[in-house]
């Protein structure tokens, strides 16, 4: 997913445990988005989608898990995991976003932050 070599150490870590905690849970269209040549406050965005508030959950819950075992990190703040409509991870260099997709299709991030390299899978 992340080209070898874009990121290192820590963030490549965070990175790579995040993508791997939604893709765990079976979630949809996860990518990550470059923010380093357009912001000073974080590395990285990833963006995951589920198909209901339960997934969303579960995908959010993963990727905390992963995150924990992988870099020993837990967020600084979660937003949204009560409606499960659209979950914040702020781990401060790496912002995780999980979306169910009507939600994800209405903000648009990849839209908005278009500019940035982004990965797929």
């Amino acid at each position: 997913m992340v080209a070898p070599g874009v990121f290192a150490g820590y963030v490549a870590e965070l990175v790579g445990a995040a993508v791997a905690g939604a893709e765990e849970k079976v979630a949809l269209d996860v990518m990550v988005i470059d923010m380093r040549t357009l912001v000073d406050s974080f590395d990285a965005l990833v963006i995951a989608s589920g198909r209901t508030d339960r997934q969303v959950r579960a995908i959010a819950e993963e990727v905390e898990r992963l995150v924990a075992l992988a870099v020993g990190s837990h967020p600084i703040r979660v937003e949204g995991a009560t409606e499960a409509q659209w979950v914040a991870l702020d781990y401060g260099d790496v912002i995780v976003h999980v979306f169910d997709e009507a939600t994800r299709e209405y903000y648009d991030l990849e839209h908005l932050w278009r500019s940035a390299p982004a990965y797929r899978r």
